[in-house]
């Protein structure tokens, strides 16, 4: 069911039911690994996975795939991220540290090419690429003649002045070169410790011969594939996305809209206009039912976040023990359309169990009908990530229920 013809207002409920659908949410999942060619489709479907380096379940760009097809082999997402070059995946910054589709990574030329001449990133980085540009070309030359290379490989190991984020100048080279797109993620290893390497013997020939689009043409594809990804969203919703510049972002929305493939409309209590795609579907319902990872794609625009689902959600990992309200690793539970409960995660790898930490249910959420869905999913984590028992731990006003529906008491 796309958008209504000449339809400019859109109910909470089905704005919810558009973004559920877009990310992927809803279909049938079981116990049996998904295919590969699944793994593909999902990933660009999506346009991105954000990377981040807390192991405490999963790694976080491992994660929304279970969250949408349940078990799949995460072999399988490393392989498309790092298999020479057959890979169908790329890191960049695309929202944070991010996995791409590689068919993207043109339209990341323009982003390379600012940071090369110093603007959109990091101001220290920045710095660093005017006032070392020696250090950067020496590193370049090692790279090219011994790599693939981790930043500890470097033979210039000098603490840079200031200590920018305690990197020594061989590291903050590679990393402005990764930004400038001179050198790319060759492969991980040991503790996900990132292998450089010259992008031009990485990426894939087609891709590496594929025009430079201009920037304007860049940023507006990349805008599609976010409004697709969306459903719907904000101007702010959609560049959050990909991290447009506010200037770039709505010089792009305002062209899609000319075209008609963005459609202006008012979405029930939301205060700022919404655009939704034009091939977005409007499911009469959708029956999710999911945990997802805190850098989950579908919540890490918070504000979207509380105006759709009504959870005000916040990674909590770096609050205090004392001060946090749900957890350190909290994965937010969607159960049909809304988000239902909250659940701190562990996988304790070396016992073989899911450590249930704490549980938490959302206000105005029904118990009763979370509980069974709730345990089903934890059940399928468990199976995915090899462990062999679920322990609940007596914190959060769902546990002793939750601990009752898994046999534990």
């Amino acid at each position: 069911m796309g958008p209504k013809p000449g339809s400019n207002t859109l109910s909470l409920r089905e704005a919810r039911r558009v973004a559920l659908a877009a990310q992927g949410f809803g279909q049938p999942r079981g116990h049996d690994p998904s295919t590969r060619l699944e793994l593909v489709r999902l990933v660009q479907r999506l346009g991105v996975l954000q990377i981040d380096s807390v192991n405490i379940i999963a790694r976080a760009h491992a994660l929304p795939g279970f969250s949408r097809l349940g078990h799949y082999p995460t072999t399988d997402l490393d392989a498309l991220a790092y298999d020479g070059r057959r890979r169908k995946l790329f890191e960049y910054w695309g929202h944070e540290a991010s996995l791409l589709p590689v068919t993207l990574q043109p339209l990341f030329r323009w982003r390379m090419a600012r940071a090369a001449a110093g603007t959109g990133i990091y101001g220290g980085l920045a710095r660093f690429g005017r006032e070392r540009a020696e250090v950067i070309e020496t590193v370049r030359r090692e790279v090219a003649a011994r790599g693939p290379l981790a930043a500890s490989e470097l033979s210039i190991k000098t603490r840079g002045e200031g200590g920018w984020w305690g990197w020594s100048e061989g590291k903050s080279a590679l990393e402005w070169l990764f930004w400038a797109g001179e050198v790319t993620t060759a492969t991980r290893r040991g503790a996900f410790e990132r292998i450089y390497d010259l992008t031009e013997r990485v990426l894939p020939k087609p891709v590496l011969a594929a025009p430079t689009p201009p920037e304007a043409d860049a940023q507006r594809e990349l805008m599609r594939v976010c409004a697709a990804a969306h459903g719907v969203g904000t101007e702010r919703c959609l560049r959050d996305y990909f991290r447009l510049d506010p200037a770039d972002s709505k010089a792009r929305v305002a062209e899609l809209v000319e075209t008609g493939e963005l459609l202006p409309v008012m979405i029930e209590g939301w205060a700022k206009p919404a655009y939704l795609w034009h091939q977005a579907r409007i499911p009469r319902r959708v029956e999710a039912r999911a945990l997802l990872a805190p850098f989950d794609p579908l919540i890490w625009q918070r504000e979207r976040t509380e105006a759709l689902f009504g959870a005000r959600i916040r990674l909590e990992i770096y609050t205090p023990k004392e001060k946090r309200i749900h957890g350190y690793y909290v994965l937010p539970f969607v159960l049909g359309e809304r988000v239902v409960a909250r659940v701190d995660l562990k996988a304790d790898r070396q016992a073989r169990i899911l450590r249930v930490l704490a549980v938490h249910s959302e206000p105005d959420s029904n118990r009763g009908r979370t509980l069974e869905p709730l345990a089903a999913e934890l059940r399928l984590m468990a199976h995915w990530l090899g462990l062999e028992h679920i322990m609940v731990a007596p914190r959060g006003d769902l546990a002793t229920d939750l601990a009752d529906v898994m046999g534990q008491r």
